[in-house]
């Protein structure tokens, strides 16, 4: 069970597409298994300047991705999947989603990518009434928990200050109530107002939100309860003094207890720490692999080495301050940053196995 211990940044068509270029969840191979902004001088530099190694041989699907990622994603290009009659390309979706999903699909998108929505077109209108029907059924009337919940959807909502036509205040509280009446073995804690939000904010239909938050909340549950969140920070503490030894040691002599920032971090993916433009925009390139939660210690790490300049000017109480509650960042920038640290431990250990 999860322990409560502890405005939407869209691509831009004139930013770099940013390669991973390694075989895996990301995209394309190089020799050295760091991103690129796509261009041929880096390309022909990393292909004359590192050894030959296995990543070296390239596939014509890997061909084709790198191709892919150079490109910025259209709207029009996400309709054209999502506009399918028969069967919608879950595959060519995730292939999109990795570098950011625009705020006007970004909803429909993401049901697909959580399994929320089947690819099967045929069945959509019938799965959908089905959907709507078990929804309306669950109780949603106010209980002992309901003015918890208002309290921590008012604050979240002041914090926010973002504009929407709809009844933002009632979807979440229906939503979070319909959850912990559905769910009874999970408690309510507050920080699943910011779990909800990107849900609210981003899918259109309620019951659909619902099961997405849903999904979410019992995938992080199953999650710390096969690992406990204590061994989650012992892990990422170990990580944080492999990767950036310096900050660690500045933590350190400031007496900054990074390991309660640690277990809220994880814990939460980040929902409460970054903006909610800045969550959304995590959560694209997380959507778009199964198995992100295993990646998720690494953008934590990508987020304290990007801001680790500014970190080390601060003292002890504003260091706090800061990671509480993250400046707006450049998530392609996070992105990048936190698959070239993932595949700087994996080279460790491959060398360290090799000895």
């Amino acid at each position: 069970m999860l322990l409560s211990s502890i405005p939407q940044q869209q691509p831009s068509s004139r930013q770099p597409t940013y390669i991973y270029h390694h075989q895996s969840l990301s995209n394309g191979t190089s020799t050295n298994g760091h991103y690129s902004n796509g261009s041929s001088e880096s390309s022909a530099s990393n292909s004359t300047s590192s050894s030959p190694s296995k990543y070296n041989k390239r596939t014509l699907q890997q061909v084709r991705q790198e191709q892919l990622d150079s490109m910025s994603i259209t709207v029009e290009e996400y309709e054209e999947v999502l506009n399918a009659e028969v069967w919608v390309e879950v595959n060519k979706l995730r292939d999109y989603a990795r570098h950011g999903i625009s705020r006007e699909v970004r909803g429909e998108v993401w049901l697909y990518l959580l399994g929320i929505q089947e690819a099967d077109r045929s069945k959509e209108v019938s799965t959908q009434k089905q959907k709507l029907h078990e929804y309306e059924q669950i109780d949603k009337e106010p209980n002992e928990m309901t003015k918890r919940v208002r309290g921590e959807i008012s604050r979240y909502l002041r914090k926010t200050n973002i504009e929407s036509s709809r009844n933002m205040p009632r979807l979440f509280e229906d939503i979070i109530s319909a959850f912990c009446n559905h769910n009874h073995r999970v408690e309510y804690y507050p920080a699943m107002v910011n779990l909800c939000a990107p849900f609210v904010y981003s899918v259109k239909r309620e019951c659909d939100a619902f099961l997405c938050f849903e999904k979410m909340i019992n995938l992080l549950d199953d999650h710390f309860s096969s690992r406990s969140i204590n061994e989650s920070v012992a892990s990422f503490m170990t990580l944080f003094r492999t990767c950036i030894p310096d900050l660690y040691s500045y933590f350190e002599e400031e007496e900054v207890d990074i390991k309660e920032w640690a277990a809220s971090a994880l814990q939460f993916v980040l929902s409460r720490e970054l903006s909610l433009e800045n969550t959304m925009r995590l959560w694209d390139t997380y959507f778009s692999d199964p198995d992100w939660i295993e990646l998720h210690p690494f953008f934590c790490l990508a987020v304290l080495k990007h801001l680790k300049e500014s970190l080390e000017e601060l003292e002890q109480s504003e260091i706090r301050t800061m990671l509480m509650r993250l400046p707006t960042l450049d998530m392609d920038q996070i992105v990048n940053e936190a698959f070239n640290l993932r595949h700087e431990i994996r080279e460790r250990q491959i060398s360290d196995e090799g000895l």
